[in-house]
Protein backbone atom coordinates (compact mmCIF):
# COMPACT_ATOMS: atom_id res chain seq x y z
CA UNK A 1 0.00 0.00 0.00
CA UNK A 2 1.57 3.61 -0.46
CA UNK A 3 2.58 5.15 2.19
CA UNK A 4 1.48 8.45 2.63
CA UNK A 5 4.07 11.25 3.65
CA UNK A 6 2.21 14.05 5.27
CA UNK A 7 3.21 17.11 8.10
CA UNK A 8 2.37 14.08 10.70
CA UNK A 9 4.87 10.93 11.80
CA UNK A 10 5.27 8.00 9.62
CA UNK A 11 4.88 4.93 11.92
CA UNK A 12 8.08 2.30 12.51
CA UNK A 13 5.89 -0.27 10.19
CA UNK A 14 5.69 2.06 7.29
CA UNK A 15 9.45 2.92 7.03
CA UNK A 16 10.04 -0.51 7.16
CA UNK A 17 7.33 -0.94 4.66
CA UNK A 18 9.21 1.64 2.24
CA UNK A 19 12.90 0.40 3.18
CA UNK A 20 12.75 -3.12 2.49
CA UNK A 21 9.47 -4.03 0.94
CA UNK A 22 9.63 -1.04 -1.88
CA UNK A 23 6.04 0.54 -1.21
CA UNK A 24 4.96 3.71 -3.18
CA UNK A 25 5.15 6.91 -1.22
CA UNK A 26 2.91 10.01 -1.89
CA UNK A 27 3.22 13.52 -0.43
CA UNK A 28 -0.08 14.41 1.39
CA UNK A 29 -2.08 17.61 -0.51
CA UNK A 30 -2.08 19.20 3.01
CA UNK A 31 1.71 18.53 3.50
CA UNK A 32 2.61 19.98 0.18
CA UNK A 33 0.27 23.22 1.09
CA UNK A 34 2.41 23.39 4.55
CA UNK A 35 5.92 23.19 2.27
CA UNK A 36 4.48 25.89 -0.20
CA UNK A 37 3.80 28.27 3.08
CA UNK A 38 7.04 27.44 4.50
CA UNK A 39 8.83 28.55 1.58
CA UNK A 40 7.48 31.90 1.12
CA UNK A 41 9.40 32.72 4.72
CA UNK A 42 12.58 31.44 3.26
CA UNK A 43 11.70 33.39 -0.01
CA UNK A 44 11.08 36.77 2.32
CA UNK A 45 14.11 36.28 4.00
CA UNK A 46 16.29 35.84 0.73
CA UNK A 47 15.02 39.37 -0.56
CA UNK A 48 16.20 41.18 2.59
CA UNK A 49 19.36 43.15 3.09
CA UNK A 50 20.26 41.75 6.10
CA UNK A 51 22.13 38.28 6.04
CA UNK A 52 20.03 35.04 7.62
CA UNK A 53 22.18 32.33 8.57
CA UNK A 54 21.23 29.22 5.82
CA UNK A 55 19.72 31.68 3.83
CA UNK A 56 21.86 34.02 2.53
CA UNK A 57 25.40 33.24 4.71
CA UNK A 58 27.95 30.62 4.82
CA UNK A 59 27.77 27.32 6.92
CA UNK A 60 28.90 26.19 10.57
CA UNK A 61 32.26 27.86 10.94
CA UNK A 62 31.33 30.11 7.60
CA UNK A 63 28.41 31.26 8.69
CA UNK A 64 29.72 35.20 9.34
CA UNK A 65 30.02 35.55 5.47
CA UNK A 66 27.51 37.11 3.51
CA UNK A 67 26.59 35.50 0.50
CA UNK A 68 25.19 37.58 -2.74
CA UNK A 69 22.04 36.55 -4.26
CA UNK A 70 23.53 35.81 -7.73
CA UNK A 71 26.26 33.21 -5.53
CA UNK A 72 23.63 31.08 -3.52
CA UNK A 73 22.78 28.91 -5.90
CA UNK A 74 26.65 27.66 -6.50
CA UNK A 75 26.16 28.48 -2.18
CA UNK A 76 23.89 24.99 -2.18
CA UNK A 77 25.60 23.44 -5.01
CA UNK A 78 28.82 23.27 -3.05
CA UNK A 79 27.33 22.73 0.65
CA UNK A 80 26.03 19.24 -0.89
CA UNK A 81 29.18 18.87 -3.27
CA UNK A 82 31.81 19.11 -0.34
CA UNK A 83 29.47 17.30 2.38
CA UNK A 84 29.21 14.39 0.00
CA UNK A 85 32.84 12.88 1.37
CA UNK A 86 31.87 9.64 2.37
CA UNK A 87 34.49 6.79 1.96
CA UNK A 88 34.26 2.95 2.60
CA UNK A 89 31.84 0.27 1.35
CA UNK A 90 28.94 0.72 0.07
CA UNK A 91 25.81 0.96 2.93
CA UNK A 92 22.64 -1.12 2.40
CA UNK A 93 20.06 -0.20 0.30
CA UNK A 94 17.09 -0.67 3.15
CA UNK A 95 19.19 1.80 5.41
CA UNK A 96 19.78 4.18 2.48
CA UNK A 97 15.50 4.30 1.49
CA UNK A 98 14.82 4.83 5.48
CA UNK A 99 16.83 7.80 5.10
CA UNK A 100 15.68 9.24 2.62
CA UNK A 101 12.07 8.84 3.26
CA UNK A 102 12.69 10.00 6.92
CA UNK A 103 14.27 13.15 5.42
CA UNK A 104 11.04 13.74 2.94
CA UNK A 105 9.30 13.25 6.25
CA UNK A 106 10.97 16.05 7.47
CA UNK A 107 10.08 18.33 4.61
CA UNK A 108 7.07 17.42 4.50
CA UNK A 109 6.56 18.79 8.17
CA UNK A 110 6.73 22.14 5.93
CA UNK A 111 9.62 23.29 9.06
CA UNK A 112 12.40 23.62 7.06
CA UNK A 113 10.92 25.80 3.83
CA UNK A 114 12.30 23.91 0.89
CA UNK A 115 10.64 24.39 -2.33
CA UNK A 116 7.56 21.43 -3.00
CA UNK A 117 9.48 20.34 -6.31
CA UNK A 118 12.17 19.53 -4.13
CA UNK A 119 10.28 17.16 -1.74
CA UNK A 120 8.87 15.64 -4.58
CA UNK A 121 12.11 14.50 -6.35
CA UNK A 122 12.92 12.15 -3.17
CA UNK A 123 9.35 10.89 -3.38
CA UNK A 124 10.28 10.32 -7.21
CA UNK A 125 13.47 8.28 -6.15
CA UNK A 126 12.30 6.50 -4.21
CA UNK A 127 9.34 5.10 -6.06
CA UNK A 128 11.64 4.89 -9.27
CA UNK A 129 13.67 2.53 -7.27
CA UNK A 130 16.42 4.72 -7.46
CA UNK A 131 18.94 4.41 -4.75
CA UNK A 132 22.51 7.08 -3.68
CA UNK A 133 25.26 5.31 -3.18
CA UNK A 134 26.41 6.22 0.27
CA UNK A 135 29.52 4.92 2.19
CA UNK A 136 30.24 3.54 5.53
CA UNK A 137 32.44 6.30 6.78
CA UNK A 138 31.77 10.07 7.49
CA UNK A 139 29.07 11.05 9.72
CA UNK A 140 29.79 12.44 13.26
CA UNK A 141 25.93 12.22 14.06
CA UNK A 142 26.12 16.05 14.81
CA UNK A 143 24.91 18.10 12.52
CA UNK A 144 23.10 14.70 12.27
CA UNK A 145 24.26 12.41 9.57
CA UNK A 146 25.81 15.28 7.21
CA UNK A 147 27.65 12.82 5.04
CA UNK A 148 25.21 10.20 4.02
CA UNK A 149 22.36 12.77 3.42
CA UNK A 150 24.55 14.89 1.04
CA UNK A 151 25.57 12.30 -1.42
CA UNK A 152 21.27 11.32 -1.39
CA UNK A 153 20.91 15.34 -2.04
CA UNK A 154 23.80 14.88 -4.41
CA UNK A 155 22.17 12.10 -6.66
CA UNK A 156 18.65 14.84 -6.30
CA UNK A 157 20.84 17.07 -8.15
CA UNK A 158 21.49 14.57 -10.71
CA UNK A 159 25.28 13.97 -9.61
CA UNK A 160 26.90 11.34 -7.69
CA UNK A 161 26.50 7.97 -8.19
CA UNK A 162 23.10 5.49 -7.85
CA UNK A 163 22.22 2.17 -8.25
CA UNK A 164 19.02 1.67 -10.54
CA UNK A 165 15.99 -0.51 -9.77
CA UNK A 166 17.74 -3.71 -10.99
CA UNK A 167 21.17 -2.71 -8.77
CA UNK A 168 22.96 -1.99 -11.62
CA UNK A 169 25.33 1.32 -10.46
CA UNK A 170 24.90 4.18 -12.68
CA UNK A 171 25.82 7.51 -12.69
CA UNK A 172 22.63 9.70 -11.31
CA UNK A 173 22.50 11.79 -14.11
CA UNK A 174 21.55 9.01 -16.47
CA UNK A 175 19.27 7.00 -14.26
CA UNK A 176 17.11 10.41 -13.59
CA UNK A 177 16.92 10.27 -17.15
CA UNK A 178 15.60 7.29 -17.29
CA UNK A 179 13.07 7.39 -14.86
CA UNK A 180 11.77 10.85 -15.84
CA UNK A 181 13.04 12.43 -12.96
CA UNK A 182 14.33 16.16 -13.33
CA UNK A 183 17.56 17.24 -11.58
CA UNK A 184 16.94 20.14 -8.51
CA UNK A 185 18.60 23.05 -8.75
CA UNK A 186 18.97 23.84 -5.16
CA UNK A 187 17.92 27.47 -4.12
CA UNK A 188 18.57 29.56 -1.01
CA UNK A 189 18.50 27.18 2.52
CA UNK A 190 17.22 24.21 0.24
CA UNK A 191 20.95 22.28 0.44
CA UNK A 192 20.93 22.94 4.29
CA UNK A 193 17.51 21.21 4.99
CA UNK A 194 18.43 18.24 2.77
CA UNK A 195 21.77 17.38 5.10
CA UNK A 196 21.05 18.73 8.60
CA UNK A 197 18.85 15.38 10.37
CA UNK A 198 19.40 12.28 11.90
CA UNK A 199 17.39 9.88 9.47
CA UNK A 200 20.29 7.79 8.96
CA UNK A 201 20.37 6.72 12.21
CA UNK A 202 16.67 6.67 12.81
CA UNK A 203 16.01 4.46 10.07
CA UNK A 204 18.92 1.98 11.33
CA UNK A 205 17.08 2.36 14.95
CA UNK A 206 13.98 1.10 13.54
CA UNK A 207 14.94 -1.38 11.26
CA UNK A 208 17.17 -2.98 14.23
CA UNK A 209 14.12 -2.88 16.70
CA UNK A 210 11.90 -4.34 14.11
CA UNK A 211 14.25 -7.42 13.57
CA UNK A 212 14.73 -7.49 16.89
CA UNK A 213 11.32 -8.20 18.22
CA UNK A 214 11.51 -11.45 16.10
CA UNK A 215 14.89 -12.53 17.19
CA UNK A 216 13.61 -11.89 20.74
CA UNK A 217 10.53 -14.68 19.84
CA UNK A 218 12.97 -16.69 18.47
CA UNK A 219 15.29 -16.60 21.53
CA UNK A 220 12.13 -17.48 23.96
CA UNK A 221 11.97 -20.58 21.62
CA UNK A 222 15.59 -21.84 21.44
CA UNK A 223 15.30 -21.05 25.16
CA UNK A 224 12.31 -23.48 25.38
CA UNK A 225 13.85 -26.30 23.48
CA UNK A 226 16.98 -25.60 25.32
CA UNK A 227 15.20 -26.36 28.69
CA UNK A 228 13.61 -28.72 27.58
CA UNK A 229 16.03 -31.10 25.83
CA UNK A 230 18.32 -30.06 29.15
CA UNK A 231 14.98 -31.95 31.31
CA UNK A 232 15.22 -28.68 32.75
CA UNK A 233 11.93 -27.39 34.57
CA UNK A 234 8.95 -25.20 32.97
CA UNK A 235 7.97 -24.44 37.55
CA UNK A 236 10.29 -21.96 37.61
CA UNK A 237 8.27 -19.92 34.07
CA UNK A 238 4.75 -19.36 36.76
CA UNK A 239 2.64 -16.85 36.15
CA UNK A 240 2.67 -16.06 40.08
CA UNK A 241 6.48 -16.26 40.43
CA UNK A 242 7.28 -13.69 37.59
CA UNK A 243 4.52 -11.53 39.27
CA UNK A 244 6.86 -11.33 42.26
CA UNK A 245 9.03 -8.97 39.78
CA UNK A 246 6.70 -6.95 37.84
CA UNK A 247 9.29 -6.15 34.76
CA UNK A 248 6.95 -6.34 31.80
CA UNK A 249 9.84 -7.72 29.71
CA UNK A 250 10.42 -10.72 31.68
CA UNK A 251 5.85 -11.75 31.91
CA UNK A 252 5.93 -11.55 28.42
CA UNK A 253 9.16 -13.52 28.06
CA UNK A 254 8.07 -16.00 30.56
CA UNK A 255 4.45 -15.90 29.18
CA UNK A 256 5.94 -17.03 25.94
CA UNK A 257 7.83 -19.65 27.41
CA UNK A 258 5.02 -21.75 29.25
CA UNK A 259 3.31 -21.50 25.77
CA UNK A 260 6.10 -22.80 24.27
CA UNK A 261 6.75 -25.81 26.76
CA UNK A 262 2.90 -26.91 27.16
CA UNK A 263 1.89 -30.21 26.96
CA UNK A 264 5.61 -31.53 26.51
CA UNK A 265 6.04 -34.94 26.67
CA UNK A 266 10.15 -34.58 28.03
CA UNK A 267 9.36 -31.79 31.01
CA UNK A 268 6.65 -34.42 31.82
CA UNK A 269 9.14 -37.63 31.91
CA UNK A 270 10.52 -36.04 35.16
CA UNK A 271 8.18 -34.30 36.99
CA UNK A 272 7.17 -36.97 39.47
CA UNK A 273 8.78 -37.24 42.84
CA UNK A 274 12.11 -39.57 41.51
CA UNK A 275 13.68 -36.07 40.04
CA UNK A 276 16.00 -34.82 42.19
CA UNK A 277 17.49 -32.23 40.82
CA UNK A 278 16.56 -28.72 42.80
CA UNK A 279 16.82 -26.29 40.46
CA UNK A 280 18.44 -25.51 36.87
CA UNK A 281 21.27 -23.31 36.15
CA UNK A 282 20.76 -19.25 35.86
CA UNK A 283 21.24 -19.91 32.00
CA UNK A 284 17.92 -22.04 31.95
CA UNK A 285 16.35 -20.19 34.91
CA UNK A 286 17.05 -17.01 34.35
CA UNK A 287 16.11 -16.70 30.55
CA UNK A 288 12.81 -14.50 31.28
CA UNK A 289 14.79 -12.12 33.54
CA UNK A 290 17.38 -12.36 30.88
CA UNK A 291 15.36 -11.49 27.74
CA UNK A 292 12.65 -8.83 29.62
CA UNK A 293 15.70 -6.91 30.36
CA UNK A 294 16.32 -7.01 26.54
CA UNK A 295 12.85 -6.64 26.16
CA UNK A 296 12.12 -3.70 28.19
CA UNK A 297 15.40 -2.32 26.99
CA UNK A 298 13.80 -2.28 23.14
CA UNK A 299 10.59 -1.00 24.92
CA UNK A 300 12.46 2.42 25.71
CA UNK A 301 14.32 2.62 22.31
CA UNK A 302 10.98 2.40 20.61
CA UNK A 303 10.07 5.19 22.79
CA UNK A 304 12.42 7.31 21.94
CA UNK A 305 12.16 6.16 18.00
CA UNK A 306 8.52 7.33 18.63
CA UNK A 307 9.49 10.80 19.76
CA UNK A 308 12.05 11.13 16.57
CA UNK A 309 9.70 10.14 14.05
CA UNK A 310 7.64 13.48 15.58
CA UNK A 311 10.27 15.68 14.99
CA UNK A 312 11.32 18.09 12.72
CA UNK A 313 14.96 18.12 12.56
CA UNK A 314 16.53 20.97 10.60
CA UNK A 315 18.85 23.97 11.19
CA UNK A 316 17.58 26.62 11.10
CA UNK A 317 13.99 25.78 11.49
CA UNK A 318 10.55 27.78 10.20
CA UNK A 319 8.72 28.00 13.65
CA UNK A 320 4.58 28.13 12.87
CA UNK A 321 4.21 31.16 13.38
CA UNK A 322 6.97 32.31 10.93
CA UNK A 323 10.11 33.01 12.36
CA UNK A 324 13.32 31.43 11.42
CA UNK A 325 15.12 30.12 14.28
CA UNK A 326 18.74 28.29 14.79
CA UNK A 327 18.63 25.32 17.13
CA UNK A 328 20.21 22.09 18.18
CA UNK A 329 17.97 19.52 17.28
CA UNK A 330 20.08 18.02 14.95
CA UNK A 331 21.98 16.93 17.81
CA UNK A 332 22.37 12.62 17.80
CA UNK A 333 22.69 12.07 21.31
CA UNK A 334 18.96 11.05 22.07
CA UNK A 335 19.02 8.18 19.20
CA UNK A 336 22.67 7.34 20.02
CA UNK A 337 21.87 5.90 23.22
CA UNK A 338 19.89 4.02 23.07
CA UNK A 339 21.55 2.18 19.91
CA UNK A 340 24.20 1.64 22.09
CA UNK A 341 21.83 0.28 24.73
CA UNK A 342 20.35 -1.98 22.63
CA UNK A 343 23.61 -3.59 21.43
CA UNK A 344 24.59 -4.09 25.06
CA UNK A 345 21.33 -5.87 25.49
CA UNK A 346 22.13 -7.60 22.25
CA UNK A 347 25.07 -9.27 23.29
CA UNK A 348 23.64 -10.31 27.07
CA UNK A 349 21.12 -12.16 24.81
CA UNK A 350 23.50 -13.63 22.68
CA UNK A 351 25.51 -14.31 25.74
CA UNK A 352 23.18 -16.55 27.73
CA UNK A 353 21.98 -18.39 24.39
CA UNK A 354 25.63 -19.59 23.98
CA UNK A 355 26.01 -20.54 27.18
CA UNK A 356 22.66 -22.92 27.81
CA UNK A 357 24.39 -24.29 23.71
CA UNK A 358 27.33 -25.49 25.83
CA UNK A 359 25.25 -27.23 28.46
CA UNK A 360 24.10 -29.49 25.98
CA UNK A 361 27.05 -30.49 24.63
CA UNK A 362 28.88 -31.53 28.07
CA UNK A 363 28.38 -35.10 29.06
CA UNK A 364 28.69 -33.94 32.86
CA UNK A 365 25.89 -31.34 32.62
CA UNK A 366 23.36 -32.15 29.72
CA UNK A 367 21.70 -35.36 31.81
CA UNK A 368 22.37 -38.77 29.47
CA UNK A 369 23.07 -37.41 26.18
CA UNK A 370 26.11 -38.22 24.01
CA UNK A 371 29.24 -35.69 24.71
CA UNK A 372 28.63 -32.98 22.11
CA UNK A 373 25.90 -34.54 20.80
CA UNK A 374 27.76 -36.78 18.68
CA UNK A 375 26.70 -40.14 16.79
CA UNK A 376 29.98 -41.57 18.10
CA UNK A 377 31.58 -39.58 20.28
CA UNK A 378 35.32 -40.13 19.56
CA UNK A 379 35.12 -40.58 15.66
CA UNK A 380 32.33 -37.85 15.05
CA UNK A 381 32.59 -34.28 17.21
CA UNK A 382 29.33 -33.77 16.43
CA UNK A 383 28.10 -29.76 17.51
CA UNK A 384 31.72 -29.07 19.14
CA UNK A 385 32.83 -26.95 17.04
CA UNK A 386 29.31 -25.30 16.28
CA UNK A 387 29.53 -23.95 19.87
CA UNK A 388 32.94 -22.61 19.08
CA UNK A 389 31.46 -20.70 16.20
CA UNK A 390 28.89 -19.00 18.55
CA UNK A 391 31.51 -18.24 21.03
CA UNK A 392 33.25 -16.43 18.47
CA UNK A 393 30.18 -14.32 17.57
CA UNK A 394 29.46 -13.65 21.05
CA UNK A 395 32.93 -12.49 21.69
CA UNK A 396 32.92 -10.06 18.89
CA UNK A 397 29.52 -8.22 20.70
CA UNK A 398 30.97 -8.01 23.47
CA UNK A 399 33.44 -5.76 21.55
CA UNK A 400 30.18 -3.84 19.52
CA UNK A 401 28.41 -3.35 22.83
CA UNK A 402 31.32 -0.84 23.82
CA UNK A 403 29.09 2.05 23.60
CA UNK A 404 29.72 4.80 20.29
CA UNK A 405 27.92 7.82 22.07
CA UNK A 406 30.20 8.40 25.19
CA UNK A 407 32.89 9.56 22.59
CA UNK A 408 33.17 12.28 20.80
CA UNK A 409 35.47 14.41 18.47
CA UNK A 410 35.82 18.25 17.47
CA UNK A 411 35.00 19.43 14.20
CA UNK A 412 34.33 22.22 11.71
CA UNK A 413 37.49 24.63 13.61
CA UNK A 414 35.52 23.76 17.47
CA UNK A 415 32.80 24.86 16.03
CA UNK A 416 31.14 21.59 16.30
CA UNK A 417 33.14 20.78 19.02
CA UNK A 418 30.92 17.89 20.77
CA UNK A 419 29.09 15.35 18.67
CA UNK A 420 26.81 12.13 19.26
CA UNK A 421 28.49 9.30 16.82
CA UNK A 422 25.25 8.15 16.62
CA UNK A 423 25.50 6.67 12.97
CA UNK A 424 28.94 4.43 14.22
CA UNK A 425 26.11 2.95 17.06
CA UNK A 426 23.71 2.20 14.33
CA UNK A 427 26.04 0.34 12.01
CA UNK A 428 27.85 -1.80 15.02
CA UNK A 429 24.27 -2.48 16.24
CA UNK A 430 23.33 -3.59 12.68
CA UNK A 431 26.76 -6.10 12.70
CA UNK A 432 25.84 -7.39 16.27
CA UNK A 433 21.75 -8.26 15.23
CA UNK A 434 23.46 -10.27 12.40
CA UNK A 435 26.00 -11.93 14.96
CA UNK A 436 22.64 -12.56 17.54
CA UNK A 437 20.79 -14.30 14.79
CA UNK A 438 23.49 -16.83 14.18
CA UNK A 439 23.55 -17.49 17.91
CA UNK A 440 20.66 -18.21 17.97
CA UNK A 441 20.18 -20.38 14.62
CA UNK A 442 23.00 -22.43 16.46
CA UNK A 443 21.38 -23.04 19.90
CA UNK A 444 17.99 -23.52 18.23
CA UNK A 445 19.84 -25.85 15.75
CA UNK A 446 21.76 -28.01 18.84
CA UNK A 447 18.35 -28.13 20.95
CA UNK A 448 16.35 -29.70 17.96
CA UNK A 449 19.64 -32.50 17.24
CA UNK A 450 18.94 -33.16 21.44
CA UNK A 451 15.21 -33.07 21.02
CA UNK A 452 15.15 -35.83 18.24
CA UNK A 453 17.93 -37.60 21.06
CA UNK A 454 15.74 -37.75 23.55
CA UNK A 455 13.07 -40.15 22.04
CA UNK A 456 10.73 -42.14 22.78
CA UNK A 457 10.39 -38.78 25.00
CA UNK A 458 8.29 -36.37 23.12
CA UNK A 459 9.02 -32.51 22.58
CA UNK A 460 5.91 -30.45 23.33
CA UNK A 461 3.69 -29.37 20.00
CA UNK A 462 5.00 -26.32 19.67
CA UNK A 463 9.24 -27.12 20.30
CA UNK A 464 8.29 -30.09 17.97
CA UNK A 465 6.77 -27.73 15.16
CA UNK A 466 9.48 -26.11 15.31
CA UNK A 467 12.02 -29.01 14.80
CA UNK A 468 9.83 -30.30 12.10
CA UNK A 469 10.45 -27.00 10.11
CA UNK A 470 13.89 -27.26 10.59
CA UNK A 471 14.26 -31.09 9.19
CA UNK A 472 12.86 -29.65 5.93
CA UNK A 473 16.23 -28.33 5.18
CA UNK A 474 18.29 -29.87 7.79
CA UNK A 475 18.82 -33.72 8.47
CA UNK A 476 18.19 -35.14 12.63
CA UNK A 477 21.30 -36.56 14.43
CA UNK A 478 23.63 -38.96 12.60
CA UNK A 479 27.22 -39.31 11.36
CA UNK A 480 29.26 -35.91 11.18
CA UNK A 481 28.65 -33.73 8.24
CA UNK A 482 29.90 -30.29 6.88
CA UNK A 483 28.47 -28.26 9.04
CA UNK A 484 28.85 -24.92 7.79
CA UNK A 485 25.73 -25.13 5.24
CA UNK A 486 23.29 -26.89 8.26
CA UNK A 487 24.31 -23.27 10.38
CA UNK A 488 23.34 -21.05 7.27
CA UNK A 489 20.72 -23.17 6.84
CA UNK A 490 19.23 -22.44 10.58
CA UNK A 491 20.28 -19.47 10.71
CA UNK A 492 18.14 -18.64 7.52
CA UNK A 493 15.12 -20.31 9.17
CA UNK A 494 16.00 -17.79 12.27
CA UNK A 495 16.29 -14.87 10.50
CA UNK A 496 13.43 -15.11 7.92
CA UNK A 497 10.72 -16.22 10.31
CA UNK A 498 9.91 -19.47 9.73
CA UNK A 499 10.94 -20.16 12.81
CA UNK A 500 8.77 -17.87 14.65
CA UNK A 501 5.67 -19.14 12.53
CA UNK A 502 6.52 -22.68 13.30
CA UNK A 503 5.95 -22.09 16.66
CA UNK A 504 3.50 -19.70 16.32
CA UNK A 505 1.14 -22.43 14.38
CA UNK A 506 0.62 -24.18 17.05
CA UNK A 507 0.75 -21.14 20.22
CA UNK A 508 -0.67 -18.65 18.64
CA UNK A 509 1.34 -15.08 18.30
CA UNK A 510 3.65 -14.93 20.71
CA UNK A 511 4.21 -12.24 22.67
Amino acid sequence: MTVVVGVGPLSADEVVSVARLDAPVALAPEALKEIARSREVIQGLADDVEPHYGVSTGFGALATRHIPAELRTQLQRSLVRSHAAGSGPEVEREVIRALMLLRLSTLATGRTGVRTETAEAYAALLNAGITPVVREYGSLGCSGDLAPLAHCALAVMGEGEVRDAGGVLKPAAEALAAAGITPVVLQEKEGLALINGTDGMLGMLLLAAHDLRRLLRTADIAAAMSVEGQLGTDAVFAADLQALRPHPGQADSAANLRALLSDSGVIASHRGPECTRVQDAYSLRCSPQVHGAVRDTLAHAELVASRELASAVDNPVVTLDGRVESNGNFHGAPVACVLDFLAISVADLASVAERRTDRFLDPARNHGLNAFLADDPGVDSGHMIAQYTQAAIVSELKRLAAPASVDSIPSSAMQEDHVSMGWSAARKLRRALDGLGRVLAVELYTGARALDMRAPLTPSPATAAVRDGLRETVPGPGPDRFLAPEIEAAVQYVVSGRAVDAAESVTGPLV
